[in-house]
């Protein structure tokens, strides 16, 4: 299933008495510009007749191209919104940190009843059946980044399992894959290590837009469940964020630009290790290090390997405010990805730590769970994907080596994604 990829050159506007007030702003913008799922619906303006009650899930991502939230466009709507739902991080991207947990509230609505907000990353993880009561549609908009480990997705299939035990279906507002310009990188997760971390056989870097994973779930697990996309018009693949023009609004309190989307896939390993990746300074992700890191030593290791990942490595220490090693001076780094795509951010880190354990065996550890919900697995396993990393990282081995184990599986990944793909490569 290949949905048509629409581009306002070749999709007229309808006619303005068509266009609701919430997307007046877009007859403005100019026909070149990428519209968002959430733009579309409001372009397009779907028969709504017979819906009685929507639940939305949905983050402080969840705007418009003139940045307004999809609460406040909805309720001006007046859409029979009966709940919203939140995943990691809360409605509002409130808490910071792994399983920092938050609770549901009445939320205060002018002039209308309050509706309830659920937490999907508390108590609950997946509706239940009274968080569902009374709805006959349910809303998905959330800005993903692009990598398996982003729990964005896990929450949806968690609600995908609900809906379809009780036949109400879903609809999808796309947004763009931040670093899908960057390619595929990464193993492939094995079963065995499905997580809340990683729950399908994909790439830890996959290159695919939210609808996209949901469509692959939908014909993976829930194949009953009715699913409607509201697509991207005029985005691609070989996109930047920067060339949708669209704004970017932090999707999680450690997400801060698109640069940090971008070293995410990888540097999110070291949530598992005894070195920081950053949270607790302004560039979480961008920023690493430690106080047993050896900044020259690991200078000197990396240096003749940055040309190829097409990246720089600068020094930079600092004191984490929260997190590993607060009020520690850390000796460090912050990476600075090329503008241009193709940065594989997995290959780069897994080469960075190969090179810390080797120079630092005694400091460099592997942390013990609980990590995400998981109290059996090795955290470093479920994120990475394949217990086999481990012992590559403990190798001689080249990154050409290990990025050949993952040649075959990445193959298989892409006939299968192919199925389920709404966008061209290139536009």
């Amino acid at each position: 299933m290949v949905f048509p990829l629409f581009h306002l050159r070749f999709f007229p506007f309808l006619e303005r008495k068509c266009i609701l007030p919430e997307a007046e702003h877009l007859l403005q913008w100019g026909r070149d510009m990428v519209l968002s799922g959430l733009d579309g619906f409001l372009q397009e303006c779907p028969d709504m007749r017979g819906v009685t009650g929507i639940g939305v899930l949905a983050h402080a991502a969840s705007v418009d191209s003139s940045r307004r939230h999809i609460r406040t466009i909805f309720k001006e709507m007046n859409l029979p919104v009966k709940a919203f739902f939140g995943p990691q991080h809360g409605m509002y991207g409130q808490t910071q940190d792994n399983m920092i947990e938050w609770e549901g509230s009445e939320a205060e609505e002018a002039s209308c009843a309050a509706i309830p907000e659920y937490s999907l990353y508390g108590q609950y993880r997946k509706p239940t059946e009274a968080m569902l009561s009374g709805l006959d549609l349910f809303i998905v908009d959330l800005q993903d980044v692009g990598a398996r480990p982003y729990t964005y997705i896990w929450t949806v299939k968690e609600c995908m399992a609900a809906l379809a035990e009780r036949g109400i279906p879903l609809w999808v507002f796309d947004r763009p894959n931040p670093i899908a310009f960057d390619g595929i990188d990464g193993p492939v997760l094995r079963e065995e290590l499905f997580t809340f971390v990683g729950g399908a056989s994909i790439p830890s870097a996959h290159g695919m837009t939210m609808a996209e994973m949901v469509l692959w779930l939908q014909q993976v697990y829930f194949p009953t469940l009715e699913v409607r996309v509201f697509p991207l018009q005029g985005w691609c693949r070989s996109h930047s964020f920067s060339d949708t023009g669209l704004p970017w609004v932090l999707p999680s309190p450690n997400m801060p630009s698109t640069t940090t989307a971008r070293v995410y896939p990888g540097m999110v390993f070291l949530e598992a290790l005894s070195i920081s990746e950053g949270r607790g300074t302004t560039l979480p992700f961008e920023f690493f290090g430690a106080p047993w890191l050896p900044p020259n030593r690991i200078w000197r290791e990396m240096e003749p390997l940055l040309e190829q990942f097409d990246c720089v490595m600068r020094r930079h220490d600092f004191i984490p405010t929260f997190n590993m090693y607060k009020g520690e001076y850390c000796h460090g780094f912050q990476l600075h990805p090329s503008p241009k795509p193709g940065f594989s951010s997995v290959s780069f880190t897994l080469a960075l730590l190969q090179k810390i354990i080797a120079l630092c065996p005694g400091e460099f550890e592997y942390l013990p769970p609980p990590y995400e919900y998981e109290y059996t697995l090795l955290p470093f396993d479920i994120l990475t994907g394949d217990t086999e990393v481990r012992s590559w990282i403990s190798s001689d081995g080249t990154i050409s080596e290990l990025q050949g184990l993952w040649k075959e599986d990445h193959a298989q990944f892409l006939d299968a994604f192919h199925t389920v793909r709404l966008y061209e490569e290139v536009l």
